[in-house]
């Protein structure tokens, strides 16, 4: 097994510690069509929570777009100039998020890179940036996700204990599995990407709470913050204790 943590590369020339943001949008997904939604959302609204949440500072934004169910010149996204867009043409998130995995991985970044996932249904509140890379400076890390499942306090977890950390912005907790909006480092992704890619093989959606279990009994950890600085746009499963409609416009 081959560990970017033991490498000596040293940075690229152009390396500047920024997260590197990779934002999934589509047209139109199968999958989503039947979710209960906040009654403000949208997807439109959720690229410019995203667009104006974001510290730049701290991070550079790609958006990756797939459409094999609609053109770009028929999505909202034809009017982005500031960030860059990829196209391809997949047609299911398993497909799509396979060939970010290949996109990503082939990119010139320093394996200390922190990589944001994000998937084109969540809203961020102001400060992401600076807590995510907060994550990071724990040690022992292998991923995060800003986002609070509610569905994490249900009695299917009550037994569970987790382990508890703290930065300068928030608290964390360890979490036994997330979507696919999370967080990593280049190296950690590296040295689990027959896993990532595994999950999402032969499949229309991709089993992310498979995988993330399967990654923790790996010994991997997953932490989530407490509370949420980012939440999945559905009212049952939103990060609890913020009133996300203070952020839908």
């Amino acid at each position: 097994m081959f560990f970017w943590g033991k490498s000596k590369k040293e940075p690229p020339s152009n390396y500047d510690g920024k997260i590197e943001i990779f934002s999934r949008q589509c047209f139109f997904s199968t999958i989503s069509q039947h979710k209960k939604r906040f009654p403000f959302f949208s997807h439109e609204l959720c690229y410019k929570n995203l667009i104006h949440t974001v510290d730049l500072s701290l991070a550079n934004l790609t958006f990756f777009y797939d459409a094999a169910r609609g053109p770009l010149e028929k999505h909202f996204l034809k009017n982005e100039k500031r960030f860059p867009i990829v196209e391809i043409k997949e047609g299911n998130e398993a497909l799509s998020f396979l060939r970010l995995l290949d996109y990503v991985t082939s990119l010139d970044l320093h394996p200390e890179t922190i990589l944001y996932f994000v998937e084109d249904d969540y809203l961020h509140r102001p400060g992401w940036t600076k807590v995510l890379k907060e994550a990071f400076s724990i040690d022992g890390i292998d991923y995060a996700t800003l986002y609070d499942h509610r569905d994490k306090y249900s009695a299917l977890y009550k037994t569970s204990s987790f382990k508890l950390f703290t930065t300068q912005s928030t608290h964390w907790r360890e979490t036994p599995s997330t979507t696919h909006t999370f967080a990593c480092r280049l190296k950690t992704l590296t040295q689990d990407l027959r896993f990532h890619r595994r999950f999402s093989l032969a499949r229309e959606v991709s089993d992310d709470h498979k995988k993330f279990s399967y990654l923790k009994k790996r010994g991997s950890l997953l932490i989530s913050s407490l509370p949420g600085w980012s939440t999945h746009a559905e009212p049952e499963l939103s990060s609890p204790c913020i009133d996300w409609e203070q952020f839908k416009s």
